[in-house]
């Protein structure tokens, strides 16, 4: 199972994500990293473990305002041995040549898709499928036809993120019933190694977690043992 650790940029710095409410998200305490600066959280990441993967969420970008361009060039320089998965909220088309084009993967947010028209999905972006409250939260052809899924799927519960209450466990049950091969990524309110084995029992191929890593609720050992070393 893939474990896949997650920041959130606002601002410059790291910010910890509960429940979605961006206004309210404050810089990063974590006793992996000396300070909320990106480059310090993922070192304190890659010293715990060696993720293959990182996800960041530009926050200000997805909300419209400039985004943190040079400090995803500082990481991917910094950190070359990790493949960068990113949301700026951006779904055009030229946006995503241009990221793939610099070696890192678009995550293409449901909830940033304009409603109407079932969207084209770049075939290497990552698709979230964004959820609050048990609403999806995108142009509901997207979660109706399976053909426009791209090949890496996220399931985001955004109002379990940093809740602690648990994955939920059920949407990714029901999406794995209809994913047809397709690899899902289970992304809020991750606590421990019990929540990812039941993803995994679910059908997921892997979970995005921040909090759980921050907080140590999940062991170096556990990163192994899901890792399969």
């Amino acid at each position: 199972m893939q474990i896949i650790p997650v920041i959130d940029l606002k601002g410059g710095r790291v910010v910890r994500a509960v429940r979605g409410e961006r206004a309210d998200y404050a810089p990063i305490v974590s006793p992996l990293a000396a300070s909320s600066a990106a480059r310090d959280v993922v070192a304190g990441f890659f010293r715990l473990f060696d993720f293959p993967i990182l996800y960041v969420a530009d926050l200000d970008a997805i909300e419209g305002r400039p985004g943190h361009g040079e400090t995803l060039a500082a990481l991917a320089h910094a950190f070359p041995q990790i493949a960068l998965w990113v949301d700026d909220g951006s779904a055009d088309a030229n946006r995503i040549a241009a990221l793939c084009a610099a070696g890192v993967r678009p995550v293409i947010g449901s909830e940033s898709l304009p409603a109407g028209d079932a969207p084209r999905i770049d075939a290497e972006a990552v698709l979230s499928l964004d959820f609050r409250g048990g609403r999806f939260l995108g142009p509901p052809a997207l979660l109706d036809d399976v053909r426009l899924w791209p090949r890496d799927v996220i399931a985001m519960t955004l109002a379990r993120v940093g809740s602690f209450e648990g994955p939920d466990v059920e949407l990714i049950s029901r999406l794995s019933r209809v994913a047809e091969g397709r690899r899902l990524f289970a992304a809020g309110g991750v606590r421990d190694a019990y929540d990812l084995d039941r993803l995994a029992e679910a059908g997921a191929a892997g979970a995005l977690v921040a909090s759980a890593l921050h907080d140590g609720r999940l062991s170096v050992a556990d990163l192994r043992r899901f890792a399969g070393l």
